[in-house]
């Protein structure tokens, strides 16, 4: 009966919603919808599970698993191999380099040039939204908000209208001049309310840090839902929302206590009061919602150690200097020759690999060698040689599917599990992610609205299907670097 309901439900060429909602959540783990299921109140994460479609077995199918990457892949049905985004920073030909960082444009909303000179010029491929763009003429608006610039830009993709982060220097809402000279009216009204808004002149720059940063996130939101009249027009509109705060929290005081669990509870409150304004502004039933995650998180290596689990930290200036020694005790070489350890990648400095007049090849056999003398390290994968290396499939193919030419360093390690990256945002009481791990890959997906069954599936699905899924739904064609597939279970 449910695969009838499912079945007779599928809309028709020409149907469509009035607009399209995505919600990613950063650093949420699936469990969380179990962990405090019974704490959500009804209209909130619990209206999208109990009356929406959830894919309990949604997974990150590339490595590694951290933040831009995460929104890129979720809007474009792609990989950091297609679409670019190797990493909130990498190497682009050996030049380093943010992920949305773009000095041809310029700051709108705020002084501070550093937060404001932002585009999505490094994303490779389309997302939904420009693919909605693309198929109405550029009629549809697609609008992109959050509290992190990538969170903001990235989803809403190169054709946006317009994408909003936030300055915490200032504590204003900003854009830039990839979008429009100056902010909407809308906007400036929305940052007068936040520079009388006491709770946020208490905190201050720390606002990511707090349950408030998801409040203030859902204003914008509702704002630009009001402001852009988005879901009034003839065509299909689109809204990107990415709530931040629970990374950050979860990288200060990680997956368990009071400060997470504040984050959660009040989160919920927020999404209940969205889906009210949606309700109200574009009508139940009239809209389609996703939310899902762009990576989860491990539980804090000493909380688990405290419970004789296995676990611990794994220090990357430590680790890179100990495979610098290595390659100099194999090769001889004077000079440094990995340029930096990042995301568990080793990007390799070829100007002073050349310059020793050494062999690059050899030099990257010495630093796989090397690497896999470390502490804790289960597989080290080079990436031109994933296939032959004798590293189990799942590694190998989610390493590839990871790897850009350009952008991607030239050598990964793979830590044994419950072992992470320490850094200053993984703190002692924190946490971190980026691994293959379900504690980092498994990731909540819910679909809810308009045409979405009530239902669930446990069958295996990766961030990749989330677009292919909803442009099937509008009859529009899929991101132009998606290798994801639909969703059967919604869309047949």
């Amino acid at each position: 009966m449910a695969n009838a309901l499912a079945v007779s439900a599928q809309p028709k060429f020409g149907e469509r919603p009035k607009l399209v909602v995505g919600i990613v959540v950063d650093q949420m783990r699936w469990d969380y919808l179990s962990r405090y299921y019974e704490q959500f109140q009804q209209d909130g994460f619990r209206r999208l599970t109990d009356k929406g479609f959830s894919c309990d077995n949604c997974l990150i199918n590339y490595l590694p698993t951290v933040t831009s990457i995460g929104h890129a892949s979720v809007y474009t049905g792609s990989t950091p191999a297609f679409h670019g985004i190797c990493g909130n920073t990498y190497f682009d030909n050996g030049h380093k380099t943010y992920c949305t960082e773009d000095t041809t444009v310029n700051a709108v909303g705020t002084d501070n040039q550093r937060y404001g000179q932002m585009s999505p010029c490094n994303l490779l491929a389309t997302t939904i939204g420009d693919q909605l763009r693309l198929h109405t003429d550029f009629a549809s608006k697609v609008i992109g908000v959050s509290y992190k610039d990538r969170a903001a830009i990235l989803p809403a993709g190169r054709a946006a209208n317009a994408a909003y982060w936030l300055d915490p220097k200032n504590g204003q809402f900003i854009t830039s001049t990839y979008y429009m000279t100056e902010l909407p009216e809308w906007v400036n009204q929305m940052n007068r309310q936040l520079k009388q808004n006491k709770e946020l002149k208490k905190v201050g720059e720390k606002i990511g840090y707090t349950p408030l940063c998801g409040t203030i996130t859902t204003d914008m939101a509702i704002a630009a839902l009001r402001g852009e009249q988005l879901g009034q027009g003839e065509h299909t509109d689109m809204l990107c929302i990415s709530y931040s705060q629970t990374d950050v929290i979860g990288h200060e005081w990680g997956t368990r206590g009071q400060h997470t669990d504040e984050a959660y509870l009040q989160l919920d409150k927020d999404i209940a009061r969205l889906l009210r304004a949606l309700d109200e502004h574009v009508g139940r039933g009239q809209y389609l919602l996703f939310l899902t995650a762009d990576h989860g998180g491990a539980h804090n290596d000493q909380f688990l150690q405290d419970h004789r689990l296995a676990a611990g930290k794994w220090h990357e200036p430590a680790m890179k200097d100990s495979v610098e020694a290595y390659v100099a005790r194999q090769l001889g070489n004077s000079q440094p020759v990995i340029q930096m350890e990042l995301d568990y990648r080793f990007f390799l400095d070829r100007q002073s690999i050349a310059a020793q007049g050494l062999d690059f090849e050899q030099v990257k056999a010495a630093v796989v060698a090397g690497a896999r003398q470390l502490p804790h390290v289960q597989f080290v994968v080079d990436y031109e040689r994933a296939t032959q290396q004798g590293v189990p499939a799942i590694i190998s193919q989610r390493a590839l599917m990871g790897y850009h030419l350009r952008r991607s360093g030239d050598v990964l390690v793979v830590l044994e599990p419950g072992y992470y990256v320490y850094g200053y945002w993984s703190i002692p009481t924190g946490t971190t992610h980026g691994g293959w791990n379900p504690y980092d890959a498994h990731i909540p997906l819910l679909f809810y609205g308009w045409q979405i069954p009530e239902g669930h599936t446990s069958r295996e699905v990766y961030i990749t299907d989330i677009a292919p899924t909803v442009c099937q739904l509008l009859h529009i064609q899929q991101p132009n670097a998606c290798v994801g597939e639909a969703i059967t279970e919604i869309t047949k």
